[in-house]
């Protein structure tokens, strides 16, 4: 017998098997991504949630207006405020949809509630139970809603997780997602994240897309039973409609005397018309596009 064909074969065998498994593990771990670094959210007020690779990314200057410059959604804005400030202090708090027309100020009152709720805490006027962060998810991102959350759970502070122009359309799944989340699944929502969400439709679906389940459905009642009791897992629901004349030009008011622009005011007025007139619309966002028109032709820098 020779040496190959004795014990010894077996051996040699075996450590060249060994050798190319522990190669081919070393190949796989660098293949592998790496294990998202855990967040430190002290070092921040406001971040945006990452689906790929997963994580949190800090947001060093949120875009935001005081509460204060926001107009003509008084009554929203109080309902807001007051349900944010009872989550931050532990108290029991609604998912909040804010639905209705475009540029009334949906996102910027999301925004400016949770200023004023953390300028509150920090003048000491009540003792906030965790730090309170803001968390933006993509609507594109949405189906990853509950990885999200599984972060966000193992966390100290208090969480409002934040969806702009939020909607689903024929065939979208990913409301499914959003739906366990805020109140089914077997865990259910962390005791410490409140869901924020803007959309101009009340029921997050076109209203087309409504009367076609209806329609083509064995029974039609159930047929959209699923999709719009989305819209009823949200306890507060804030509704907002066009501006009036003297809302908008309220609100074109106060952006200008923030901003320290030297108009007169039947000028300014004259102005702000005309540009409501060339928008086909009067709205927050109208106001503020003329704010900033008007500052630039004045040599004004806004802050």
């Amino acid at each position: 017998m020779s040496a190959a064909e004795g014990p010894f074969a077996n051996m040699s065998d075996q450590k060249a098997i060994l050798e190319r498994l522990e190669r081919l593990a070393a190949a796989l771990d660098r293949l592998a991504p790496p294990p998202p670094a855990k967040t430190d959210f002290a070092h921040g007020e406001a971040f945006v949630w990452q689906a790929s690779p997963e994580g949190f990314l800090a947001v060093a200057h949120v875009n935001r207006q005081p509460l204060g410059l926001l107009k003509g959604i008084d009554r929203a804005a109080e309902q807001l405020v007051e349900n944010t400030r009872r989550f931050a202090l532990g108290l029991p708090a609604n998912n909040a949809l804010l639905w209705g027309a475009r540029g009334m100020g949906k996102s910027s009152l999301v925004k400016a509630a949770h200023a004023e709720v953390r300028r509150e805490l920090a003048l000491g006027s009540a003792k906030a139970k965790a730090d309170l962060k803001l968390v933006e998810i993509h609507r594109e991102d949405i189906a990853s809603l509950p990885a999200c959350l599984q972060h966000l759970r193992q966390a100290a502070e208090r969480f409002i997780v934040f969806c702009d122009d939020l909607s689903f359309d024929k065939d979208d799944t990913s409301y499914k997602s959003l739906k366990a989340v805020l109140e089914g699944g077997i865990e259910g929502r962390p005791e410490n994240v409140l869901f924020y969400a803007t959309s101009n439709r009340r029921h997050l679906m076109p209203r087309d897309m409504m009367e076609n389940e209806r329609s083509t459905a064995i029974n039609p009642s159930e047929a959209v039973e699923e999709k719009v009791s989305l819209s009823d897992r949200f306890g507060l629901w804030l509704g907002f409609h066009n501006a009036t004349q003297d809302e908008y030009l309220d609100m074109v008011r106060s952006y200008a005397a923030h901003h320290k622009l030297k108009i007169k005011d039947d000028q300014l007025v004259r102005e702000g018309l005309e540009w409501s007139m060339t928008r086909g619309a009067r709205s927050g966002r109208v106001a503020w596009q003329f704010i900033q028109d008007l500052a630039g032709s004045l040599g004004k820098a806004m802050n």
